[in-house]
């Protein structure tokens, strides 16, 4: 099996089998990691470029560390050091990278939409490293990869995300990941945090972070996004975190062996307690090396290769 489209764009496009393709492969690309030497050849003579117009840590370093293990050659590109300060267009700067014949070009940008358009100006796999509030599809992958290597399957399982729903790409790809591998999600937040409509995605609305983590298998907790607020959606971070961050008492709730996932960067004492980002219940770290497997077997998928089991 193959994926259908030469893009990674968002989570909608993809069927569930075309995940569970995805998810299989980065399991295997997970054991190029463990090795004594962390690189195989599978995409030598490939270029991929990192094309971030956002600032990033763990999106853009694990990308870049993914190309590399594969042998492919990366090229980081920021739009501060391009020619988007001087004035060239989006659509002018997709123009000229597509004249360099790159493989992969890795996008990451403030307004959302703006990798469809790259992908429909280059011939290259555009694969988006997060659009504005729209999706970020690869955090939703290796999410649900962390989800199956820690209990097993992620249909059947409840999912609680919680926080603010409004402004995060990161839930929209997951409720839509999630719901088509048949997990049910449940989102809490404050009112002025939860998007109008947001049942429509196929998620249930809890009226409060206990009802919400109220028999859950995974609370996934999303940090206050205020870059994306015009005005603050709430009092103050203190009463916020009172009644939305996730403690030890309300984690109880949760079902035996639940597990608690936050797509970074976390605000300690703000989302969660310490004790609660360093306790056994929190996979935060796996979800970092699971985003290398994931991005390989994105690079893959999409640009072929030698078998990654080749030495």
């Amino acid at each position: 099996m193959k994926l259908k489209n030469k893009d990674i764009l968002d989570i909608e496009s993809l069927s569930a089998e075309e995940i569970g393709l995805i998810l299989d492969t980065a399991e295997r690309m997970r054991e190029v990691s463990r090795r004594p030497v962390k690189k195989v050849p599978t995409l030598r003579g490939k270029t991929i470029i990192l094309f971030f117009h956002e600032p990033s840590t763990r999106t853009k370093t694990s990308f870049d560390i993914a190309a590399k293990r594969m042998s492919a050659d990366s090229i980081s590109m920021a739009a501060s050091s391009s020619s988007l300060v001087k004035g060239e267009t989006l659509a002018d700067t997709a123009l000229t990278l597509e004249a360099m014949n790159p493989d992969i070009i890795v996008m990451r940008h403030s307004s959302a939409g703006a990798p469809h358009m790259m992908a429909q100006r280059v011939n290259a796999s555009v694969i988006n490293g997060g659009d504005g509030m729209h999706a970020h599809p690869t955090q939703a992958l290796l999410d649900m990869l962390t989800i199956r290597e820690k209990l097993g399957t992620i249909a059947g399982k409840r999912v609680a995300i919680i926080g603010d729903i409004a402004h995060s790409r990161v839930a929209r790809s997951n409720i839509n990941g999630l719901t088509k591998m048949g997990a049910s999600v449940v989102v809490a937040g404050p009112f002025t945090m939860l998007p109008f409509g947001v049942e429509q995605l196929g998620c249930e609305v809890a009226s409060s972070v206990d009802e919400a983590v109220e028999g859950a298998d995974v609370v996934m907790m999303l940090r206050i996004q205020k870059e994306r607020q015009e005005n603050f959606l709430f009092s103050s971070v203190r009463e916020y975190s009172k009644n939305f961050g996730l403690t030890r008492e309300r984690l109880m709730r949760a079902n035996e062996g639940a597990i608690v996932m936050h797509p970074g960067p976390m605000n300690r004492g703000v989302e969660l307690t310490s004790d609660i980002a360093d306790g056994p219940w929190s996979v935060i770290l796996d979800q970092v090396t699971n985003g290398v497997a994931a991005r390989m077997a994105l690079f893959y998928l999409l640009a072929g290769g030698r078998d990654a089991d080749s030495d």
